[in-house]
């Protein structure tokens, strides 16, 4: 039936191409990575002024002189982190109209040389191979003059890799685990403490929780942000409704304080759940890198398990590494887990091979319920996680790859304020077309093919609303670019068959996405339902690879 995680049958694809070469979706990016940029600052007055030895004198007839000479010789240099890996150095110099020779020392083991002639602005763009701290120089030399001037900058690469961390719960206001053993009241906001906390560094960037309400008497959703001064945006990570218990994979920078904010943004109280499954450090560590997504789990068929239910209170191994395009040496992986036909309710838990359960949850179900949640998890040493229903009956899962992280993985995460991209429900909206149409897609691009190859995934908040009957969504990359998908007869592509949210009739649905860009950072939204649904997509960050 249409709703569980497997594509409905085969039918017409309705493809509503939404953009063009002016898509505020490519727009929105921009304006992301230009908030998001980190910019350091060497000013002038830190240069560096020496003379040249006499035998450095290279103008013709001339004499080497003193520092006297061109006695204003000096340079401020100012690098904007741009990408994960990239910079943007300008070199402000200040000199007699004179030639001068420029030097750039990276701090990689790379130079880069050019020239000007006296005062102005030299720009030059650097990527680094690793993520980390470096130290620019600048070197300015007069010839001419017999002097020259030296600038350093200290540059840290705006990216994040990942390392993976056991399940722990940080936060679970039932208990007093991490805050005060209450509810969250309606409008308020509990704080939950990332740095220095179970064993998670100080100087994190953004941490990856995965956020449980439950307890609820009202409908309302949940939102997380770094806090610490900055403003609450008005996306939303999780909805909810009363009586329900949803969970959700939230990626989320953390407060200068060293704390993440979640919002209860319902008009009644609700306990709040957060545990930690992995962070980001601006160091090197484990980069990522996607997938289309690809199924590895069905217990239905007996797909990557045995088949048929999984029992109550018991656990299955899934091997990663070594198959469906995943290599060995990977550090954890990025999943789309679903629950359907559960005979009673409960969750499911997915974590390293070889190790005890952890408590924590990934999925929250209710009896009969199918419904889907992002799980980023670490890997055992034999390449195996290990999947546990916590329900005391059976239940089938379903498993869809869509990432991984390795050493060797080349695309670092750069967090950004959220922005909505889409929401369908709004006619003003640059997609002012109505709901996605059933068995039909939108096509959201990104980036120009230009920029393209620098994009390995897109990290997405997507929620399903005003639904009319059960149905699924599923994202994939576009395998066109942005000239057909926007062509009225553009070829149809072929349609997924992985899910990354369920839902029901009235019910609203969000999930984590980290959509493949694939080779054109063009993403399709599929509505596999037999219904017309309202589509909203939050960005909420970027991989970007070296």
């Amino acid at each position: 039936m249409p709703g569980t995680a497997q594509a409905a049958p085969a039918g017409p694809a309705a493809g509503l191409a939404a953009g063009g070469a002016s898509s505020p979706a490519a727009g929105a990016l921009d304006k992301a990575r230009a908030a998001a940029a980190q910019t350091f600052r060497s000013p002038a007055d830190r240069t560096v002024r020496t003379a040249l030895p006499a035998g450095r004198n290279t103008a013709a007839g001339a004499q080497a002189q003193s520092v006297a000479g061109n006695p204003g010789l000096a340079v401020g240099v100012e690098g904007v982190a741009i990408t994960a890996h990239g910079v943007v150095l300008q070199s402000e110099i200040t000199s007699e109209a004179v030639p001068l020779d420029v030097v750039i020392d990276w701090g990689d083991g790379k130079v880069e040389k050019s020239t000007a002639n006296g005062s102005g602005v030299v720009e030059h763009v650097h990527t680094y191979a690793k993520l980390g701290e470096y130290k620019v120089t600048v070197t300015v030399t007069d010839a001419a003059n017999g002097v020259k001037a030296v600038n350093t900058l200290p540059f840290l690469t705006r990216g994040g890799d990942f390392t993976p961390h056991a399940p722990t719960r940080l936060l679970d206001t039932r208990n007093g685990t991490g805050a005060v053993a209450a509810k969250v009241a309606p409008r308020g906001t509990a704080r939950v403490k990332v740095a220095g906390n179970a064993k998670v560094p100080a100087g994190v960037q953004a941490v990856v929780l995965n956020v449980t309400v439950t307890n609820t008497v009202a409908d309302g959703h949940v939102t997380a942000w770094p806090g610490a001064g900055s403003e609450r945006p008005i996306t939303s990570n999780l909805n909810y409704t009363a009586g329900q218990s949803v969970p959700n994979l939230v990626i989320v920078p953390v407060g200068t304080d060293g704390h993440v904010e979640l919002f209860n943004g319902g008009w009644g109280s609700v306990d709040l759940i957060a545990d930690v499954t992995g962070y980001f450090t601006q160091s090197e560590a484990g980069g990522y890198t996607s997938l289309s997504p690809v199924r590895a789990v069905d217990t239905r068929d007996g797909l990557g398990a045995a088949k048929g239910q999984v029992a109550g209170q018991s656990a299955f191994d899934v091997q990663i590494s070594g198959k469906n395009g995943v290599p060995a040496g990977i550090t954890a992986v990025a999943l789309n887990m679903t629950v359907t036909d559960p005979r009673q309710d409960g969750h499911l838990s997915a974590y390293p091979s070889g190790q005890q359960a952890p408590i924590t949850s990934n999925v929250n179900f209710a009896a009969g319920q199918t419904i889907a949640n992002a799980v980023i998890v670490p890997v055992g040493p034999d390449g195996k996680i290990s999947i546990r229903n916590g329900a005391w009956a059976g239940a089938d899962v379903v498993v869809d790859i869509v990432g991984y992280y390795s050493p060797a993985g080349k695309a670092a995460f750069t967090p950004f304020a959220p922005v909505r991209t889409i929401d369908t429900r709004d006619p003003e909206s640059w997609y002012g077309e109505g709901p996605v149409p059933a068995r039909g897609y939108i096509a959201q691009w990104f980036a120009p093919d230009s920029d393209a190859g620098g994009v390995e995934a897109i990290a997405l908040n997507t929620t399903v609303t005003n639904t009319k009957e059960a149905g699924f969504l599923s994202v994939a990359p576009s395998p066109f670019p942005w000239l057909l998908n926007d062509h009225p007869d553009a070829p149809q592509p072929p349609r997924p068959n992985s899910s990354v949210l369920n839902w029901t009739a009235g019910k609203t649905v969000p999930n984590l996405v980290q959509a493949s860009a694939g080779e054109h950072a063009i993403v399709h939204y599929w509505n596999q339902g037999w219904k017309d649904v309202d589509l909203i997509v939050d960005l909420f960050g970027i991989y970007e690879s070296n």
